[in-house]
């Protein structure tokens, strides 16, 4: 699914965000990208979708080195790739529903297609009852769970997260990762960046450690800083509880 070769990435500014880092994250797989501010996982993510190019060597996605793509290639590899943000990044003229079906109009799908999809997808992340809601009607929670039914209304294979939950308190960002890990189990791989260490803890996926844009750390099921972890133990794999239809707005 996604392969780096000796990838460097080095900002005009001088900066060295990612220096010489070799990784393979196989189909199916949910990663954590963990690590200070500044150490390279957002980079990497943005590597995986086009938003930067490297400096040096080959980025490899679903078998496409994306450092080759022409301009004109890359909404259409995009489509293949649901990418969730931080800052939500909502249409805020746009309610729940319209927000969604807006990134299948963009391709050019059908409009049978469309409703049939949309209520789908909006039932997975339990907002039936909050679609005619715009933005500023939900909460944080709420519009995160939004994002992510917009970048999963594709089917695409992978969904990358860049710090996902944030902004958003403990008892709701156990909800959105309850929500990526089901996601995961029903086939998608899951690459996130993240500081929330209670969660990546809990979870007890793959971990990918960065520190000045190399990656110092690679467990196949670990916690965010592993030495506490094997010395206390982890608080247990996060349940698969279904996620909570919202009440609709008032």
């Amino acid at each position: 699914m996604i392969e780096l070769q000796n990838v460097s990435v080095r900002y005009p500014n001088g900066v060295d965000a990612l220096r010489g880092v070799n990784v393979t994250i196989n189909p199916g797989e949910f990663v954590f990208l963990v690590g200070p501010t500044g150490s390279g996982k957002s980079t990497f993510l943005k590597l995986l979708y086009r938003e930067e190019r490297p400096s040096g060597g080959a980025v490899y996605v679903a078998g496409r080195n994306v450092a080759t793509l022409r301009p004109g290639q890359i909404p259409l590899f995009r489509r293949h790739i649901g990418v969730v943000f931080q800052d939500f990044r909502l249409l805020p003229y746009k309610n729940a529903w319209e927000n969604v079906a807006f990134a299948l109009q963009v391709t050019g799908a059908p409009r049978k297609v469309i409703h049939q999809r949309v209520p789908e997808i909006l039932s997975m992340v339990g907002l039936t009852a909050k679609a005619r809601c715009l933005p500023e009607q939900l909460s944080g929670g709420e519009q995160q769970r939004v994002c992510i039914a917009r970048a999963l209304v594709n089917a695409p294979p992978l969904l990358v997260a860049d710090e996902p939950t944030g902004n958003l308190d403990p008892a709701t960002s156990l909800e959105i990762f309850q929500l990526l890990d089901a996601i995961h189990r029903e086939g998608t791989t899951v690459v996130v960046a993240t500081h929330d260490a209670a969660m990546v803890d809990r979870l007890q996926k793959r971990v990918l450690t960065f520190q000045n844009g190399l990656i110092t750390r690679d467990d196949h099921v670990g916690g965010y800083d592993q030495e506490q972890v094997d010395l206390f133990g982890a608080s247990g794999a996060a349940a698969g509880v279904p996620v909570a239809e919202a009440a609709a707005c008032g």
